[in-house]
């Protein structure tokens, strides 16, 4: 296994994003917001690069797959928290999400325990595609060409949450299925397992017979 890939730097980057982000937004001041949301816009897209690189490079690394959820995450959360402080963003809206967040990651902690993998499904890609583009218009407010970028970003937001309940459904009723699944295999394959003992303990015995009454014939002889 290998650190040092183009995706897994892209990854690096995106972390390191994270803080100049953070403390941009605490100079409170709306061009350095500007500046935060852009940061954030481009450290959204390393998140695209670094997926699409390690595909195509066929790189990807088990340091890739666990620094990438994490490091959108990291970013994420934070950027939410921040925004809450500014007063830009209700409570419980962040709340719900960071919620969300937890409970799908612990349900996944859980799935790998049982031997099971649960890929992200199409509603929580949009549902991240969707924060990637509400929270920097959130942070910008009004300060690219006079828009009203603010309420725009708040309306993606909660978007972004109806899709964030929505996909917790899809992966609940994904992993009981997954973990169902699972369970029949593994007892199918316990069964067949004990199916093959029985032979080979057959088999041997037969063969230990043909060899006893082998002998015995030549000691008749």
């Amino acid at each position: 296994m290998t650190f040092n890939t183009a995706p897994n730097l892209l990854t690096l980057v995106r972390i390191v994003f994270v803080p100049i982000v953070v403390g941009i937004l605490f100079i409170r001041d709306p061009r350095w917001d500007l500046v935060a949301g852009i940061l954030f816009g481009v450290a959204s897209i390393t998140d695209y690069f670094d997926g699409y690189l390690a595909r195509s490079q066929n790189v990807v690394t088990i340091y890739g797959k666990l620094m990438d959820p994490l490091a959108d995450k990291f970013l994420i959360v934070s950027s939410l928290i921040m925004l809450q402080d500014l007063g830009r963003i209700h409570p419980i809206v962040v709340i719900l999400l960071i919620c969300r967040e937890l409970a799908i990651t612990g349900l996944r902690a859980l799935a790998s325990a049982e031997g099971v993998i649960i890929s992200a499904s199409d509603s929580a890609k949009w549902k991240t595609a969707t924060q990637m583009v509400a929270i920097p218009f959130i942070m910008a407010q009004s300060g690219l060409f006079g828009l009203p970028l603010g309420p725009i970003g708040i309306v993606l937001l909660y978007i972004s949450l109806g899709i964030s309940l929505w996909s917790a459904k899809d992966y609940v009723v994904d992993f009981f299925k997954a973990l169902k699944q699972s369970r029949i295999l593994k007892s199918r394959e316990r069964r067949l397992a004990r199916e093959a003992r029985r032979t080979t303990r057959a088999a041997r015995l037969a063969e230990k017979t043909a060899k006893a009454r082998q002998k015995l014939r030549e000691s008749e002889t």
